[in-house]
């Protein structure tokens, strides 16, 4: 085995290793003129015939003065003359003589040494350390980028280690309800929402805004009793009610609750509150009845409460209505052709379609309105 080192350089040159595969006989070395991607760089030709056994470093590597460059399997006399730099044995040739041992191998300091047989991966910084990460050994990846470059899509296509699986939590109680619920509403229903606003200046400061809602809803029934109704599924039948068993949206930890005020059109402003807090007060203790959670033939949202303004809501069979009200919020209106700023309430109606025209249901929302627009 010989071992031939990186050459001392001419002045202005500096011998830079290439060949076109390791398997190659030749290596030409000649003085280049600077370039603008080198200033300083030259070709070396190797001083011996045979076959490459081994490569000290890649394309583009650099090598430092006096440090292994080729070992060849075999020996043979030197086929040219005025070698710039210094071989293993005599200049001029083999003197036959065994060839002392290689000096310690000093490692490219832009590429590591690789094992002898083993495939060099071009890759950026950030792709070696993807191949980390994902345990990806880069000499089993097939390059796709340019100039036998890997990518990152190369690395995440070598890796064996399978997709995180995402954990879910099962659907229970209340949450699995809802879900399902909603499920039907979609699956069933044909929803159309009509929205608009009641100038609410008019009220007087404490007015409690939950329990206007509530009285306009049984005054909006009693105009347009068409939504106050049950669809039978299927669409095969519908039932009006006399009585209003309002249902009223609330928000808990566990999910969405509707609890039902019954004969909300026979209470008054004070028994309409405690009854809504009594309810609300179960529902989110989880003490409410379970007969308290259904048979509503209406309902109402006031997610204003919470945000937002218009909704497009979901309607719940039998149901065939809901309505909703917004934050309200002030702005700008005409009173008697003169500009005035209003409290001024948005509120979202959904009907299911199927069996509420739209004129049912315009004819609903503008009562609600006139009752709200009222000072008491």
């Amino acid at each position: 085995m010989r071992v031939w080192k990186r050459p001392r350089s001419s002045p202005g040159t500096s011998p830079r290793a290439t060949s076109s595969s390791p398997t190659s006989r030749w290596w030409r070395w000649r003085p280049t003129r600077p370039s603008w991607r080198s200033p300083r760089q030259a070709s070396i030709s190797a001083p011996w015939a045979g076959r490459i056994a081994r490569l000290h470093g890649g394309v583009g590597d650099i090598i430092e003065t006096d440090a292994p460059l080729v070992d060849f399997d075999e020996a043979g006399e030197s086929r040219f003359e005025g070698i710039v730099g210094s071989l293993d044995g005599d200049s001029a040739g083999d003197t036959g003589a065994e060839t002392p041992p290689a000096p310690a191998e000093r490692p490219s300091p832009r590429r590591p040494v690789t094992p002898e047989g083993e495939r060099i991966v071009q890759a950026s910084p950030a792709v070696r350390a993807l191949a980390k990460r994902l345990g990806v050994d880069l000499t089993m990846v097939v390059p796709t980028g340019p100039r036998g470059l890997a990518t990152a899509a190369d690395v995440e296509r070598a890796s064996s280690r399978p997709p995180e699986e995402p954990t879910f939590t099962p659907l229970r109680g209340p949450r699995r309800a809802m879900s399902e619920a909603m499920a039907r509403s979609h699956a069933e229903g044909v929803p159309a929402t009509l929205m608009d606003e009641a100038d609410i200046d008019a009220w007087v400061p404490g007015t409690d805004a939950t329990v206007r809602l509530i009285r306009a809803i049984v005054a909006a029934c009693a105009a347009e009793p068409s939504l106050n109704a049950w669809l039978q599924s299927g669409a095969e039948g519908r039932r009006l009610h006399s009585n209003v068993d309002l249902g009223v949206a609330v928000d808990a930890p566990d999910g969405l609750f509707v609890p039902v005020i019954r004969g909300a059109e026979a209470l008054s402003p004070d028994q309409t509150r405690a009854r809504l807090d009594e309810l609300i007060s179960q529902t989110r203790d989880r003490s409410v009845a379970a007969e308290d959670l259904r048979g509503a033939t209406i309902t109402l949202s006031n997610f204003g409460a919470l945000g937002g303004r218009h909704a497009v809501l979901v309607v719940v069979p039998p149901q065939v209505a809901i309505l909703g009200a917004g934050r309200a919020f002030s702005r700008v209106v005409a009173v008697d052709g003169e500009p005035a700023v209003h409290r001024v309430l948005p509120l979202s109606l959904t009907v299911d379609h199927r069996v509420v025209s739209g004129g049912e249901g315009a004819r609903f929302l503008a009562a609600a309105i006139r009752d709200l627009e009222r000072a008491e």
